[in-house]
């Protein structure tokens, strides 16, 4: 696939790995983490973007593999973000 479209899963992986720290460091500075699910479905979803950020840099290196690493990164990047709009949806939910 194009150069262009594997720097872009890889930018906004790691951009909204830094909203999930943000949200976790948020949730454990406030002593919420403790009675939600919502740091553990925010780590779920870093831990998803970390490994997007790693296959989309593996595919830019276009290793000569039968893999398709692009592929695993589009992936892991969508699962990632129903991840985190799921956390976002607890938060709204815990504020009310």
């Amino acid at each position: 696939m194009s150069q262009n479209r594997q720097s872009h899963i890889l930018n906004a992986a790691s951009s909204l790995l830094g909203i999930c720290f943000v949200l976790i460091t948020g949730l454990k500075i406030s002593g919420a983490s403790d009675s939600t699910l919502l740091d553990e479905v925010a780590m779920a979803s870093a831990v998803g973007f970390v490994a997007s950020c790693l296959f989309s840099f593996a595919s830019m290196l276009q290793l000569r593999t039968p893999i398709n690493y692009e592929l695993i990164a589009d992936f892991l990047f969508v699962l990632s973000m129903l991840c985190l709009f799921a956390a976002v949806l607890m938060f709204g939910r815990s504020l009310l």
